[in-house]
């Protein structure tokens, strides 16, 4: 998978327009409900402690943001970092009740912050979708601090044949059921393509290494439907 063209980055802008407002359920749709537990596995793995700083980028309507500070009993800092000003809109009006959330509108290639600022860097059901995968694990490097580590939960690659067959005939029906509940067929059509040709589990993981990150490891979810890669900067 090569770096998306402009072209590609305006469709996927188009796309996550035309769902924002159903962002959620979107979700909810292309993983039958199970997202929530997988983003509390990776806030389990990530084990993060009181006064600890998250930056979560392509940060949808802020779930990652939310776990985080309820787990350190909203005593420490997240920084939420949406390409996509409609769904941070969305994002920042849901978790309005919320303090200790800053939310900036930026793309993950070029992070407005300085070198060393945050002790997690995380995205979630965002990478496949970064312009320049390399740049943007640079940028992750950049903003972590030393000892900071870096969680990426994505859809990935069935490993198990039985539940592969299974999972394949239940993607081809997403964008029908998300044209049945949104009204837009195309943009589950996107996302369902764009999981297709993204990285295995072992090729993200190189792709972590090659930019830097150390200690670099992936667990399974649901057999591979999807996994969290995480590496660490050294």
């Amino acid at each position: 998978m090569k770096n998306i063209k402009q072209s590609e980055i305006d469709f996927v802008a188009k796309v996550f327009s035309d769902v924002f407002d159903k962002y959620d359920l979107m979700n909810d749709i292309m993983s039958l409900g199970i997202h929530r537990i997988w983003k509390k596995n990776m806030i389990d793995w990530m084990g993060p402690q009181k006064g600890n700083c998250l930056i979560d980028v392509a940060s949808g309507t802020g779930d990652i943001a939310k776990s985080f500070l309820e787990r350190i009993k909203f005593q420490g800092e997240v920084s939420c970092v949406e390409p996509n000003k409609l769904m941070l809109k969305a994002g920042k009006s849901k978790l309005k009740n919320l303090k200790k959330i800053q939310w900036i509108c930026a793309g993950a290639e070029k992070l407005p912050f300085k070198n060393e600022t945050f002790d997690f860097y995380s995205v979630s059901f965002g990478i496949r979708n970064f312009a320049n995968i390399n740049q943007s694990l640079k940028e992750a490097k950049r903003v972590l601090k030393t000892g900071g580590k870096v969680f990426c939960l994505e859809f990935s690659k069935v490993e198990n044949e039985i539940l592969k067959k299974i999972y394949k005939s239940y993607s081809k029906s997403i964008p029908y059921i998300g044209k049945y509940v949104t009204g837009k067929l195309e943009p589950y059509q996107y996302l369902v393509d764009s999981i297709d040709k993204f990285y295995n589990q072992e090729e993200l993981s190189k792709i972590f290494k090659k930019n830097g990150f150390d200690k670099v490891e992936y667990r399974n979810l649901s057999g591979g439907i999807a996994a969290i890669h995480t590496g660490c900067k050294i």
